[in-house]
């Protein structure tokens, strides 16, 4: 359940209370019986890195990775040569 800040308007005493979502805002002061306001602050979610990409949910690598992974396997199969096999030997 989330926790609520609350300043009174008269008396500027101030507390926090916690209250379900569904709950009504408190409108009394429990010290002077003022009007309460309720408090809005920064909330506690920082997002740091470079920023977020449309791959970022779709797995390890995502498919940026994934087409990467295979174009290099693409250039050096086709850059080595393939074996030469031996004749088969009828007999």
């Amino acid at each position: 359940m989330p926790t609520y800040s609350y300043a009174c308007t008269a008396c500027g005493h101030r507390f926090d209370a916690v209250q379900s979502f569904s709950d009504a805002a408190l409108t009394e002061c429990p010290e002077c019986r003022g009007r309460l306001r309720k408090e809005y602050g920064s909330i506690g979610v920082t997002f740091n890195g470079s920023g977020f990409y449309r791959t970022d949910s779709r797995g390890a690598g995502g498919e940026k990775a994934s087409s990467s992974a295979s174009s290099k396997t693409d250039s050096t199969t086709s850059a080595s040569p393939a074996p030469a096999s031996a004749p088969a030997s009828t007999s």
